[in-house]
Parts: structure tokens; sequence; C-alpha cells
């Protein structure tokens, strides 16, 4: 029998992601302060598309304006510039370093790895994942994952096989994450849904009072 430890991390129930090729002409700036008075308390940054100058100035100021909030920052894929940016975190996918790698250079910071079936799942914990990332559930239109939908029922097998907090990801929007975070989902992250929303601001704030209701009944 295998003896969990507890989990390192507690995620919020929206897990928010930040990527400048999701924006249009909006500073990424002007969009993650309406994330930060929206409520969010968990934002990565994701900006595969943009040199690693502007991505560690971006995530300074990221830092810069997260702190006040008491929002955690993660930054995806590069570790380097979580560092430079003394973030609290990295997401790692499964083409990027190896999670024993990242642990050496992170140190105690939170390191989230992808995830996308149930032994891929089983492995990111037991190498010592603070959470995963387990997708896509409904498919996405921002990232090419070269992954089918995984559905609601994988997400439950994976929340009935590992201890380690669950960030759902890929399709979900306001419409049915209530049932992401019932199908055992801790954190459910969204992108398409929230950044292209007109308020920004008031799209997380819906959400996280939806979270309120679902986690107390």
């Amino acid at each position: 029998m295998t003896l969990h430890k507890a989990p390192r991390v507690t995620l919020p129930a929206l897990y928010t992601i930040l990527d400048p090729e999701q924006i249009s002409s909006r500073s990424p700036e002007s969009v993650l302060g309406e994330l930060l008075q929206g409520g969010a308390k968990m934002i990565q940054l994701r900006a595969k598309a943009m040199s690693s100058r502007d991505f560690i100035q971006l995530a300074q100021k990221a830092r810069e304006l997260t702190i006040p909030f008491n929002c955690k920052l993660i930054v995806n894929d590069r570790i380097d510039i979580a560092l430079g940016s003394a973030a609290d975190g990295v997401h790692l996918g499964q083409e990027d370093l190896p999670l024993q790698v990242g642990r050496k250079l992170l140190g105690d910071r939170v390191i989230g790895v992808s995830t996308h079936s149930l032994e891929q799942a089983k492995e990111a914990e037991a190498n010592g994942a603070d959470y995963i990332g387990f997708g896509p559930l409904f498919g996405t239109a921002t990232k090419d994952t070269g992954y089918t939908a995984r559905g609601l029922e994988m997400l439950a097998q994976i929340r009935a096989a590992v201890a380690i907090p669950i960030v759902a990801i890929g399709g979900i929007n306001e419409a049915n994450i209530q049932s992401v975070w019932q199908a055992g989902a801790d954190s459910a992250a969204m992108i398409s849904d929230i950044l292209k929303a007109k308020e920004v601001a008031a799209k997380v704030s819906a959400i996280l009072a939806a979270a309120e209701v679902q986690w107390r009944s």
C-alpha cells in the first residue's frame, strides 16, 4: 500500500493563465491587473512566442504586481524565468526539463507537471510534483497539445489514483466548470473564456463566487 504525504500546496479553485497571444491588443500588464482585481490567487504566465528578454521583463513586472494581492505566480516551462523573476514556481510539460532536474534548481518552490494519462499522473506524484495539470479535458483552442479530449470520467480516475492536487485544463468555461470540480479537480484552469471576456475582473469574480457555492454544497 502506498502512503501518500499530505499535499504541500493548496490550490485555489480557479487557476488563471495569462498568455499574451490570447489577449488581442491589450497589454499583458493591464490584463494581469484585471485578473488580480477579480480575485485570482494563482496566475501562470505562458509566453511561448515571446523572447527571453521580453518574458523576463513581463515576469518581473508580474511578480511586482502579484505580491500585494497575495497571489502566487507560476511560470510556464521556463525555470530560468521563474528564478530570475522570483516567481513562486514553475509548471513543466512532458517535453520540458525532467521534474528531478527542476527540483534541484528550484528547491522548495512549487513545481507542477502537465499530465495526459493515469500513468503520467502517478509518475509525477511519485517524482515529487506539488500538483499535476490534467488534460486536455474537453479539448482546447489555445494550444495544440497533440492529445484528444480526456473527459470527466478519466479525471475522476486520476482523482482516485493520486493524492496531490489536480488542475484540470482544456476547454473549461463558466458553463462547465462546476462539472470539473465535481469530477474531482481541486482547481480548473481557464484561458480563453476569461482572457476574451469583455470584463475580465467581473468574469473572474463570477467564477470564484460559483466556486464558493460548489465547495459549500
